[in-house]
């Protein structure tokens, strides 16, 4: 991945086009909502997959992410807690419980923060 400085902003060629990354989120997107969507997007990927291969059918999965940052240490993010509300025929508490210990484990991007930033979960079923 190459980024190069335009104006205020760099950016990147993707395959789904260009990504703008900027300190001002006039200019583009910051790079703690990146890593935050990818930690979240992640998560959600490998969630939905488990539920394939237990052939749960989704109708629904939304994800909302609480960010803890310390302005004190460069803004860094110290917390990530991510809720999951899924809407799938036929799944109940205790194989949530499971899928959830299973999207952790899993989640590349869960396991390559977890030595520095607190992630915790929670899940609600519609």
């Amino acid at each position: 991945m190459e980024l190069r400085l335009q104006g205020d902003a760099y950016e990147t060629e993707t395959a789904f086009g260009t990504l703008t990354v900027s300190s001002d989120e006039r200019f583009g997107f910051r790079p703690y909502q990146l890593m935050v969507a990818s930690i979240a997007g992640c998560s959600g990927t490998v969630m939905k997959k488990i539920l394939a291969k237990k052939r749960i059918p989704v109708e629904s999965i939304r994800i909302n992410a609480e960010v803890t940052r310390n302005k004190e240490k460069a803004d860094r993010i110290e917390a990530i807690h991510l809720t999951f509300t899924v809407k799938a025929d036929g799944l109940d508490h205790r194989q949530m419980d499971k899928i959830m210990e299973l999207t952790r484990k899993h989640c590349s991007m869960v396991q390559s923060v977890q030595d520095s930033i607190q992630i915790t979960e929670s899940y609600e079923l519609l």
